[in-house]
């Protein structure tokens, strides 16, 4: 085979499937590392590489020093290179598709909100400001905090990452019948979700009042969050949210706590597949690691009501 030519060709398919140039880069690279490493041993082309040979390649690599996790990664991107090779025809099997590395420790986020806490954040959050407090313009103030309770009920009631959130626009709403369109990130998918019936009202409220106001700096504009200073970049407005909500909860880490409480109460209440969808997750086991949440919940019950 052309190596030069396919690795071309299989960064863009990367790029068509979604994947940021420099994840292509990183794949291409070690895909590279793989073929040298198959030259090494006497096999000239990729396409010939079998289950056998793809854990001749995991032992080498182990014995030269790579990682559990390190040799995952490694098979994570090769995965995608015999993706690629069977898309167009080149090869029937992914050698690597079922290989799993034991003995990594999944990531599981211990500090785990329940449905209560989750919603006292919402319901707390503070959108007035002490009429003796010396701050910037009030009006401005009190704005940006009730629009910033309109992204935290999105955050706590759909679960979206905040990127997603800032990349909601006006069309991806259809308050009538209750729905929001998410687009797909470069990590979750996209999905179609139904609002809460307080969120139509909260929406409606935003969009016809709030949203206005922040529209006589901005112009026209589809986005559905604005900032004062017509920044794209949400680091501002995330920054502020945490401060109040470590206000509220002092346990508050960052958003993907959030979203992991969030996660790990759809589980006690959907099947998998569903909770799959609602998290815009690509992959099933993506859901399944907030499985241990609940796991860790039980033992704490256990700990806490049947001490040994």
């Amino acid at each position: 085979m052309n190596t030069t030519y396919n690795y071309d060709k299989f960064k863009e398919w990367l790029i068509l499937k979604r994947y940021s140039p420099a994840t292509a880069e990183t794949t291409a690279r070690v895909v590279e590392y793989f073929r040298s490493w198959a030259t090494g041993e006497s096999i000239t082309e990729l396409e010939e590489i079998s289950y056998p040979d793809a854990m001749m390649f995991i032992s080498w690599s182990s014995k030269h020093g790579a990682s559990q996790k390190t040799i995952a990664n490694y098979l994570l991107h090769i995965r995608k290179f015999y993706q690629f090779l069977m898309s167009e025809g080149t090869v029937n099997e992914n050698p690597v598709a079922h290989i799993k590395v034991q003995g990594i420790k999944r990531k599981v986020y211990h500090d785990i909100l329940n449905v209560e806490e989750l919603q006292t954040l919402y319901k707390i959050y503070p959108v007035t400001i002490e009429v003796n407090k010396a701050m910037p313009p009030q009006q401005k103030n009190i704005l940006s905090r009730r629009r910033n309770k309109v992204i935290l009920s999105l955050l706590i009631y759909q679960g979206l990452r905040v990127e997603e959130a800032a990349a909601i626009n006006l069309q991806d709403l259809q308050l009538r019948e209750g729905k929001i369109t998410i687009h797909a990130q470069r990590r979750t998918a996209a999905r179609t979700m139904k609002l809460e019936g307080h969120q139509v009202y909260e929406l409606m409220d935003y969009i016809h009042e709030i949203r206005r106001q922040f529209l006589e700096v901005h112009g026209t504009t589809d986005k559905l969050f604005l900032q004062w200073q017509k920044g794209e970049n949400f680091y501002g407005i995330t920054q502020m949210m945490l401060s109040h909500l470590r206000k509220i909860n002092s346990r508050i880490k960052n958003f993907d706590q959030i979203r992991a409480s969030v996660i790990t109460a759809w589980l006690k209440q959907y099947d998998l597949r569903k909770v799959q969808y609602l998290a815009g997750h690509k992959y099933v086991s993506s859901t399944e690691e907030y499985k241990a949440n609940n796991i860790d919940e039980l033992q704490d019950d256990i700990t806490k009501f049947h001490p040994l």
